[in-house]
This record gives structure tokens, C-alpha cells and sequence, in this order.
């Protein structure tokens, strides 16, 4: 029974009940076994005690979360009850092996706790419950099992979306290393994460498994321990008997291995095998963990509503806490009593540490909620795109990019890759074709030959993993680069940003970071190659992402001093940046006449070449309208502002060049320049660009004359009849007269 409440938990009871009636050794059994005395090894006393104390501290933080919740004095909380054999796992590790784990990991969160003096887990654990700001790594935001000093990255994951993260964690530790680059994590790390057997058929998951084997296979370094927690249950749906084990003991390139939960010297020690097999041999190994799920999904669930009683019941019977307190008794390391003072002791602690956190602060505003969703700090930024590393000097000598000629747009991205691998050796450039190929477009072309295959490789054909190496890779210290080879590409892996990568800062308040920068190439316009998956316009997806930068160059030389902002700010700040590659650009050299290369621009140097997150670039000084736009329309723009120019209209034009956050300030004053406004948006007219334009207008109060011309609401078809939906050129002409004409009656 909870403290202060007489609300009875059916599994306290048949817990205290079944302890009762336990018996020491039989009589005569001679003296205590020499584990019992203390010796080592996996399942020694110590480690049967340090497993209890873990897995007895999570049981009573689980009902106090529950008693908590009856009194509307704490949130939504899925419980461990069952689970607590993951403690096992814990034990088996380093708190210096990062974890990424499932939500029924109270167990092993108060297991790596003890292995880590001074720590309190249980205020940590309660503090969260109740949502206060001083939890020790969300600060309140969300009930997540994580601390920096323990190892433990928060997940707040109900599907597997943190394994693509994981493996990229695990293949990035040691390359870390060889790279010389600071990383918290040892290179000798063993990566961990937990999760369900319901998760484990979820795409992502799947992913992940198959890019860890996937690597395996060619050699590469993968210390990943897999540990699938098999309650059979997701929420109400069962899972198939044997179906994990069918579907992945047989993995080629990871090691499997089973145990019962209810067996505690058994997970033990096979945990400890299992994670000492993987940090000798760097490779992946997945442990599956029959568990049971004790009081239900979560506290709002009524798990009578599809299990029988008999179904619950014979649950408690398998619980692994009792499975440990019978250890200890039959060992005769404690008797049945002591084994109850020691719970009824956790239960006490508990619930006076829960009444003491009520006391403690909340968030207290917007603000403070927010603090952490992106730090910022431009003038770190702003020194660090230009400073010139003696490495950037030593790699290309006399032959800077600056001291090329004028450059298209992918040539310039080419050298602002360039320079960032010679500025930066924690920089890493990947994705499919990369390497090799030298990209679809050559834009990557020679990077592997000058820096190396540990430095730019290909990977397998699967976003979600490319996503998740850089996501690893940005918790091992580097700065991922990684390539999406098309805008339609990145939705089938949208979560990884979304879920993983833009929360982490603000589920961790701001201990971890995902530093990246994501090339991808995108928008319509290309000729002879296209169609719907090569020439998305939709930036929906990425653009209501909190924290997320998206950059969208159109001009060369924006492009390298922009790429360069993004690289920068995420060394510095942590951010996670999309960069969208208008392709329809990248070998243009002309803008209004066939031969005139004026499209093309010098690279800028480094102490030339920053551009601000959140800064528009305006062409011409007319002030009868301003032509707003961005990526593809930025040339279209110019080449009607030069027409109604020669009609004796002055027209001037404002690449946004930042999609989030938008450039309101830069905005508003090309705005008022003119007093007319006309959005040329090469996005869908629903959901696109224009449409946030429109409203940071209207909301910093501009009263003059607002209008728009876009792309149709419809996916782009193959060839010319991809003209019939894209902003063309006409559509602008004609909507920048109409507003003429409308605004001067």
C-alpha cells in the first residue's frame, strides 16, 4: 500500500504475500554457497542485492507516480513494473557506455544511478513525475529516463525512433577517435537500447537493426547492444508467441541471445557476457528480454478490458522482482523478513522524497519553456565561420576556393564542402552516392579522394539511417553533413528531425546536442529528369519544426557563405540545419541572356562570407514594388524585375534566402521600401512558403498592398506538363501588373 493513501496495488500485495511464505536454504545445507559470502562474479550476493535495491526503488517510484496521479499532483507516467529485469543490463555496463533507452527503464536507470556516487535517482525519477523544473535533465518538460553524469541521452520514443540514433552513435564512438575529435564517450564504449516488442516490428526499428547488421557484414565497428524488452503486449495488441525470436535471432552479423527475466542470476550473467562480447569484438548483439507488464500500459489503462484475470494473475508469478527476492532467500543471503524491511525501507524513501517534491519549482513561462529549444549565439557563429584553421591552410595551400574563378551553384557548394572538411576534422560528409559517384549532380565529386573514406562515405539506401548515423555521429563530438538525395526522400524519415533530432536539446535542456547540417536537394525546374520524386516543392514538413534552420540558397556565393553559417552555428550552438539545394541551379551559369555567366560568383573567403541566420540579401533599390522569393524564383524575379524596369518601373527584389526563420526584419523594411508587396513562392500555394510570409506582414503591421503567386496545389507531373503547376516566369510578370495596376486606382 502506497503511503498516505489506501488505494492497494494487487502486485504489492501478492508480492508481500508471496515473500511470506518463502523458505530459507533446506536444512543441512552446509555453509553459504562462496558467492554468498560475496565473492565475484555476474549473480554474487553484492550483485543480487544491488539488482533487488534497483528493481524494489523502481517498483515503488512506479506506485507512487500512480498515487500521484490519483491525486492530480502528477502526469502521465508508464510504469516498469515487469521490466525491472533490465536492472540486469545496467549492471553489465559502464555509466560511461551511452544509453538510449525504452520507458520502462526504471530499473536500469537506479542500477547505473548506484554505480555513480552521489547520485539520487529516485528524487531524479520523482522529480519528473511531478514535472518540476528541477529534474535533472528535462527540467519538467516531459517525464523521460536520462542524466548526463549517468550516460543516459532522454528518449521520449514510443515506437523505436531512437535506434537509428543509437547505431549511429555506435559507428561513430571509435571513428571519433581515430579522428581526433573530442568525444565524451570513450572509444572503447559499448552503446545501449532498450526496446519493445511491439516497437521492434516499426519500420524505423527494422532500420536500424538492418544498418547495424549492414555494417557488420563489411567489418566496420558497430558496439551496439540491442536489448528488446518482450512483455508480449503492445498496449492491447498481442504479440505472436515467438515472433521476436523468429524474426530476429537470426540476423546475419548480430549476436542473439534469450533470457527470462524471472531468472535474475541467468540476466546477469548473460547480460555481462553479452556486453563484454561486444566491447571486444565491436559488433552488434541483441539481447531479447522476456519480461511481463505488471499493472497495465500506463496509469490511465484498464488492462481487464482484453486480458482475463487469469491472464494478470499468472503475470505475478513471473515478476522479477519476487524472482530476485526468492534469490536472495533460497541463496541465504537474506532471510524473507529482511528481504521485506529492505522494500517496506524503499517504500518509505520513496514516499517521503515524493511529498518533498511537490514543494519544488515548475516552469514558470514561455520563456523558460523554450530556452532550450535552440541557444544562439551569433557573434560565436560569426567568429567561427571565419576563422581560418592552419589545417584549412596546410590542405589547400595556394589553391583556396577563394582563389578560384567564378563558380555555378554546385561548384560552390562543392568548395564550401571542401572547406569545411579542411577547416574541421570532426566533419563528416555521407550519404547514398556520395562518395564514390561524387553525387547524382557531382556536387560531392573529388571530396573522397581528398579527405579519405573515413571522413566521406557512402551509405546504405535507407534516410532513416542516413539520419540516424548523423545523429550519432553529432552525440560523438563530429559534425555530420549528411546528403537526402531528393526533397521527397526526406518524408519517409521526417521524424528523425522532427522526434529525435529537434527535440533532444529540449528534452535534455540543452545537455545533448545533435549538431548536423542535412543537404538536401529539392524543388522542381529540372529538365529532361523529373517527375514527382525528383522535383518535390513541398517544405511544409520542415518548416513548423521548432529550432529547425532551413536554409534555401539560390546564388552561388550565398550558398558557400551559407553553408558556412550552418556548419558553424551547429559547431557552436548545436542546431540542426536543413539546407535545401535548388537542383534546377546547380550547373546554371546564365541569368538573362544565353552566354552571360551571370549567374555565376566568386567563392568568398571565410571573413567574407558569413551570412546571419535569418538574414534576406535584396537586389536593386527600386520603390514601386518589392518581389519577395527564394531558391528557383530568385532568377525568374530578376529577370521580370529587369523587364518592368525597362518599362520605367523601379522593382526591387528579396531573396529570403532563410525559409525558418524567416527574415522578418529584412522583410518589413523591403516591404515599406515599396509600400507593394508580391510573394513569388515556388512551393504549393496550401501549406507553403507565401502563406507565413503573408501573416510576418501582416502581424508587424504593414498596411500596404499584399499579394502572392505560387505553385499549384498539386504534385508535379513528368515533362512539359510539370509547367501547367510550377510558378513560372509569366505568372509572376502578370501578378506583379496586376498589383500595379490594383494598388495605383
Amino acid at each position: 500500500m502506497s503511503q498516505g493513501s489506501d488505494h492497494v496495488e494487487q502486485i504489492d500485495e501478492h508480492f508481500l504475500s508471496a515473500v511470506q511464505a518463502l523458505t530459507g536454504p533446506p536444512a543441512g545445507a552446509g555453509p553459504p554457497r562462496p558467492d554468498v559470502a560475496g565473492a565475484p562474479g555476474a549473480s554474487s550476493a553484492p550483485q543480487l542485492l544491488a539488482l533487488f535495491d534497483a528493481q524494489a526503488g523502481s517498483r515503488h517510484l512506479d506506485f507512487a507516480a500512480r498515487e500521484l496521479g490519483r491525486r492530480k499532483l502528477g502526469y502521465y507516467s508508464i510504469g516498469s513494473s515487469g521490466h525491472e529485469s533490465n536492472a540486469a543490463v545496467a549492471a553489465a555496463l559502464r555509466p560511461t557506455d551511452p544509453a538510449l533507452l525504452h520507458y520502462r527503464s526504471g530499473g536500469f536507470y537506479l542500477r547505473r544511478a548506484h554505480q555513480v556516487p552521489g547520485r539520487d535517482p529516485v528524487r531524479d525519477v520523482l522529480l519528473g513525475v511531478v514535472a518540476s523544473a528541477e529534474e535533472p535533465i528535462s527540467a519538467g518538460r516531459h517525464k523521460v529516463f536520462g542524466h548526463g553524469e549517468l550516460g543516459i541521452i532522454p528518449q521520449t520514443s514510443t515506437i523505436a525512433s531512437h535506434l537509428p540514433r543509437a547505431m549511429g552513435l555506435a559507428f561513430s564512438v571509435g571513428r571519433a577517435e581515430r579522428l581526433d575529435v573530442t568525444s565524451e564517450w570513450p572509444a572503447d564504449a559499448v552503446v545501449v537500447s532498450s526496446f519493445g516488442d511491439a516497437s521492434a516490428n516499426h519500420s524505423t526499428a527494422l532500420g536500424a537493426i538492418n544498418a547495424a547488421a549492414h555494417c557488420a557484414h563489411q567489418g566496420l565497428p558497430m558496439p551496439l547492444l540491442l536489448v528488446c524488452e518482450d512483455n508480449g503486449l503492445g498496449i492491447s495488441v498481442r504479440t505472436p508467441p515467438e515472433w521476436v525470436a523468429s524474426a530476429h535471432s537470426r540476423h546475419p552479423g548480430i549476436r542473439y541471445s534469450a533470457v527470462d527475466g524471472a531468472d535474475p542470476a541467468q540476466c546477469l550473467e548473460t547480460a555481462a557476457e553479452l556486453a563484454e562480447w561486444v566491447r571486444e569484438h565491436r559488433r552488434p548483439a541483441l539481447l531479447h528480454l522476456r519480461t511481463v507488464r505488471l499493472m497495465g500500459h500506463a496509469g490511465s489503462d484498464v488492462e481487464s478490458g482484453y486480458r482475463t484475470r487469469s491472464e494478470i494473475l499468472a503475470d505475478y508469478d513471473r515478476d522479477p522482482l519476487l524472482a530476485t527476492a526468492a534469490a536472495l532467500i533460497h541463496r541465504g543471503v537474506r532471510s524473507p523478513a529482511e528481504v521485506l524491511d529492505r522494500y517496506e525501507s524503499w517504500r518509505a524513501e520513496v514516499a517521503r522524497i515524493a511529498e518533498e517534491v511537490l514543494s519544488r519549482p515548475k516552469l514558470a513561462d514561455r520563456a523558460e519553456v523554450m530556452a532550450a529549444i535552440a541557444p544562439a549565439d551569433p557573434g560565436a557563429v560569426r567568429d567561427r565561420a571565419a576563422h581560418r584553421t592552419a589545417q584549412r591552410a596546410r590542405h589547400f595551400g595556394e589553391n583556396a576556393p577563394e582563389s578560384a574563378g567564378p563558380l555555378t551553384l554546385a561548384e560552390s557548394i562543392n568548395r564550401g564542402l571542401a572547406d569545411a572538411l579542411a577547416t574541421d576534422p570532426g566533419t563528416l560528409v555521407f550519404g547514398e552516392d556520395v562518395a564514390g559517384k561524387g553525387g547524382v549532380y557531382g556536387v560531392t565529386r573529388g571530396l573522397r579522394r581528398a579527405f579519405g573514406g573515413l571522413r566521406v562515405f557512402d551509405t546504405l539506401l535507407d534516410e532513416q539511417s542516413i539520419l540516424g548515423t548523423a545523429l550519432g555521429a553529432g552525440l560523438a563530438g563530429m559534425v555530420p553533413v549528411p546528403e537526402i538525395q531528393y526533397l521527397a526522400y526526406l518524408h519517409n524519415a521526417a521524424d528523425q528531425l522532427r522526434g529525435e533530432a529537434a527535440t533532444l536539446g529540449f528534452f535534455s535542456n540543452g545537455r545533448f546536442r545533435n549538431p548536423m547540417v542535412v543537404r538536401i536537394a529539392g524543388y522542381g525546374y529540372q529538365k529532361g529528369f523529373g517527375g514527382h520524386f525528383h522535383n518535390d516543392n513541398s517544405v511544409a514538413a520542415l518548416r513548423d519544426i521548432p529550432g529547425l534552420v532551413v536554409a534555401s540558397p539560390s546564388c552561388p556565393d550565398d550558398a558557400a557563405a551559407m553553408l558556412r553559417t550552418c556548419i558553424a552555428a551547429a559547431r557552436v550552438d548545436g542546431r540542426v540545419c536543413a539546407f535545401l539545394e535548388p537542383i534546377a541551379l546547380y550547373h546554371e551559369r546564365d541569368l538573362h541572356e544565353p552566354g552571360d555567366n551571370a549567374w555565376l560568383a566568386r567563392y568568398p573567403a571565410p571573413g567574407d562570407g558569413h551570412v546571419p541566420i535569418g538574414s534576406a540579401r535584396t537586389h536593386g533599390s527600386g520603390d514601386e514594388l518589392t518581389l519577395v522569393t527564394f531558391g528557383n524564383g530568385v532568377p525568374r524575379c530578376l529577370r521580370v524585375a529587369r523587364r518592368l524596369e525597362r518599362e520605367g518601373v523601379g522593382v526591387r527584389v528579396l531573396d529570403l534566402r532563410w525559409l525558418s526563420p524567416l527574415p522578418t526584419e529584412d522583410l518589413l523594411t523591403a516591404a515599406m521600401a515599396t509600400g507593394r508587396v508580391l510573394v513569388a513562392d515556388e512551393t504549393r500555394r496550401s501549406g507553403g512558403v507565401s502563406e507565413p510570409v503573408v501573416t510576418a506582414l501582416v502581424d508587424a503591421g504593414f498596411t500596404g498592398s499584399i499579394a502572392r503567386v505560387t505553385s499549384a496545389d498539386s504534385f508535379i507531373p513528368l515533362g512539359g506538363a510539370a509547367q501547367h503547376v510550377l510558378l513560372s516566369e509569366d505568372s509572376i510578370e502578370g501578378a506583379a501588373r496586376d498589383l500595379l495596376r490594383r494598388s495605383t486606382r
